[in-house]
């Protein structure tokens, strides 16, 4: 059962009793990320939740990591393009100390010069990481390209050339604006103790601050390519899209679809680009849903001079979805694919606990696991071919990196820089 509660000041507080396990994941989710960000800004999202670790008023960044270290317990951090999230697993016995540990730092941090320039260090080197990791880095321009300038483009990590601008005062003025009270979900997941909602009460409560409008511009999905030449080994591409929102009531339509076309070893693209053809060693297809938008992708790593070939057959596979639909069995293989993945999923405290957080951030509702089944269970053929046909038949975005540059001769979009 989900207990929901919104304090006075309106932090909302999510929670899962599980009493037959020995954990608890806690997490403090903030609903913003590198789409709230101005271009000059970019990064700052994920400079802030970096910045979180260095230090409090009472904790050194080295006696934060040792707290959770000396209770054998986790913790860790992430922002993507809508959310932040701050979080902790730990035995049962000592939720009360990840609790007031993720508090301190959330409300505590002192964002210091000295560690914000040695932060800036351990940034860039994210960067130039990412930069080497091609068959990352080229999601990050699909995602730039397919959104054309919109801030849901962005990269989260940022820039070197931003990182290295960024100030104290930036990061106080961003924490400020986005982390209200409203803004702010607390998801734990577990076997709580009895008192769990007033010990987060008498760490939250106290969180005050005003929302500040934010206008935001739904993006319009833009069949351009993008491409990027870099010494690499592999040509590494990808082909964009528009996808669904996450709202959208044919969401898990739409996964079943993605399941189908390349969730899998026995997915059409796996068996075809890889299987058949040995074209590739990594393919596979994603679906990003995002509040106001959403991205279907497909991703490829093959030798120079192939990627006209696998564009082709790729284009060729969302043709033939398109045209022609799936089949009975394909679906109901794709729901139990689904339905494993739900259920298995239950089996982590973390999971439930991420679950909660990103439901209520981005839908403000939880469906319970029946819920969903039920709902998986009633998509029919007609439902499955439909969407396939509206999301298929349109123009596609790429973004490709190589050393030579090289667009597969059929691509008929316009290239930017």
């Amino acid at each position: 059962m989900i207990v929901k509660h919104t304090l006075p000041n309106g932090v909302r507080v999510l929670a899962e009793p599980i009493p037959h396990v020995r954990s608890v994941a806690v997490g403090i989710w903030v609903g913003t990320g590198s789409e709230n960000e101005e271009k000059e800004k970019n990064g700052i999202s994920h400079f802030l939740e970096h910045m979180m670790f260095k230090g409090t008023k009472k904790r050194t960044a080295r006696q934060i990591a040792e707290a959770f270290d000396e209770i054998g317990g986790q913790v860790n951090a992430f922002t993507s393009k809508e959310m932040t999230c701050y979080f902790a697993k730990v035995l049962d016995q000592h939720f009360s100390v990840a609790l007031e540990v993720l508090a301190d730092m959330f409300f505590e941090s002192t964002f210091l010069d000295v560690e914000i320039e040695k932060e800036k260090k351990v940034i860039i080197e994210e960067i130039r990481m990412v930069e080497d990791t091609p068959d990352d880095l080229v999601h990050d321009l699909l995602s730039e390209v397919s959104m054309n300038q919109h801030t849901l483009g962005f990269p989260v990590i940022g820039t070197i050339e931003n990182v290295q601008q960024i100030t104290r005062n930036d990061l106080f003025d961003y924490k400020d604006k986005f982390y209200h009270p409203a803004n702010t979900v607390v998801s734990i997941a577990g076997n709580l103790p009895a008192d769990f909602l007033e010990q987060v009460e008498s760490l939250f409560g106290h969180h005050f601050g005003t929302p500040v409008e934010v206008k935001k511009e739904i993006p319009v999905f833009s069949p351009y390519g993008k491409i990027k030449i870099k010494p690499t080994e592999q040509t590494h591409l990808c082909i964009g899209l528009p996808g669904l929102t996450i709202q959208d009531e044919q969401i898990y339509t739409m996964v079943l679809i993605n399941n189908i076309l390349g969730g899998n070893m026995s997915s059409r693209l796996f068996q075809e680009i890889r299987e058949e053809h040995g074209l590739a060693y990594s393919v596979y297809s994603y679906h990003s849903a995002h509040r106001h938008s959403g991205l279907f992708a497909i991703y490829a790593g093959t030798a120079h001079g192939q990627e006209g070939e696998v564009y082709d057959r790729i284009t060729h596979l969302l043709y033939e979805m398109g045209t022609k639909g799936v089949t009975e069995k394909e679906l109901a293989k794709a729901k139990e694919q689904l339905k494993a993945s739900l259920m298995l999923g239950l089996e982590s405290t973390n999971n439930r606990m991420s679950r909660l957080g990103r439901n209520e951030l981005l839908l403000g509702k939880h469906m319970s696991l029946d819920e969903i089944v039920e709902t998986v269970e009633k998509i029919t053929i007609e439902d499955a071919n439909q969407l396939a046909q509206k999301i298929f038949s349109s123009p596609t975005s790429l973004a490709l990196i190589s050393p030579t540059g090289k667009i597969p001769p059929s691509f008929g979009g316009k290239v930017v820089v």
